[in-house]
């Protein structure tokens, strides 16, 4: 089973590594198109921000330094893009292939599976219950 949540984890940071280096090169457009309207920040800003996050936690699941955490924060920053998504399909935006009400809604469900992902690949869930019971045996 280690053997399993280990490619888990090397797989979800190499992915999360290459999302971020796209972000700051070959689909940087298209990624501006999935920056919400109200957001009071500059679409590019956002974008290279959120390239450059993703290379950092891309690497850090990579290492496997305290994955538990690098888990956990990951897991958060896909839940903090997720307005992103949403917006995307509110407002019809065309981007990466998802050109339809449909396709932009079924993008909507696999982003839960990502914190998921995120979650089991690193032990964090199990890190976050034994931090639970030291609080609750103080």
């Amino acid at each position: 089973m280690k053997i399993i949540k280990t490619i888990s984890r090397l797989a979800l940071g190499a992915a999360l590594t290459g999302a971020g280096i796209s972000h700051l090169g070959s689909a940087r457009e298209t990624f501006r198109a999935q920056v919400p309207n109200w957001l009071p920040l500059d679409a590019d800003f956002v974008v290279v921000a959120s390239g450059v996050v993703e290379i950092i936690l891309g690497f850090w699941l990579i290492s496997g330094f305290k994955a538990p955490i690098a888990g956990t924060v990951t897991a958060l920053f896909f839940i903090a893009i997720f307005p992103g998504n949403i917006s995307q399909w509110v407002t019809q935006t065309d981007a990466f292939g998802l050109n339809t009400d449909e396709s932009r809604f079924i993008r909507l469900l696999f982003q839960p599976l990502l914190v998921i992902w995120a979650l089991l690949s690193t032990g964090a869930i199990a890190w976050l219950k034994s931090l639970r019971l030291k609080k609750t045996k103080r």
